[in-house]
Formats: structure tokens, sequence, C-alpha cells
């Protein structure tokens, strides 16, 4: 496995993570660029719209764009995949809760 796939699927779960926190589920990529420099993941604002794009193709999260920025939504899907009901291919497992 590359070190590529490995950044973009840990990123991909961050991204999750920090929608699904959420009050209503949803975070601009401004600010999902920053979560994502919280945890050494240092790219681009077009680099987290990329991702946002295959995370709405995969179907976990839905997209609006506002101005400059993508507003992003988790869905039901994404919302599975970190409460580790479902698997999404592309995507890092979420761990385990501790008991």
């Amino acid at each position: 496995m590359s070190f590529d796939r490995i950044i973009r699927e840990e990123a991909r779960l961050v991204i999750l993570r920090a929608l699904e926190e959420q009050p209503d589920g949803r975070l601009n990529s401004e600010l999902l660029r920053l979560t994502l420099e919280s945890y050494g993941i240092t790219k681009s604002r077009d680099w987290v719209h990329d991702e946002l794009s295959w995370l709405r193709e995969m179907g976990a999260v839905t997209v609006l764009v506002a101005g400059t920025v993508r507003v992003a939504a988790i869905t039901a899907k994404g919302a599975d995949h970190v409460g580790r009901r479902t698997i999404v291919e592309g995507i890092k497992r979420p761990s385990r809760p501790e008991a």
C-alpha cells in the first residue's frame, strides 16, 4: 500500500469523524482543512475538495458549493462507517471504542 493511499484513507476518516461530531453533521472545506492539519495532514483546500468529491461518490457525504468553499454533510452511510456498522472501502476503519 502506498503512503499516499494511507494518508487519503486516514484523511477521509478524519473528515467523517469531524462531520459526525457536529450537531448538524456539516462543516465547510476550510474548517475540514484545518481539522486535518491538526492531525498532521497538511494539504491544500483543493486537495480537501477532491477528497470530498470522492466521499460524495461513495455516498458518505453530500456536498454543496458555497463560493470558494464546499459544505459537506455526513450521510447515513458515512455515519454507519464511523459507527463501525458498515465498511466503505477506501476509508480507514475506525478503531474499536475502549471497553
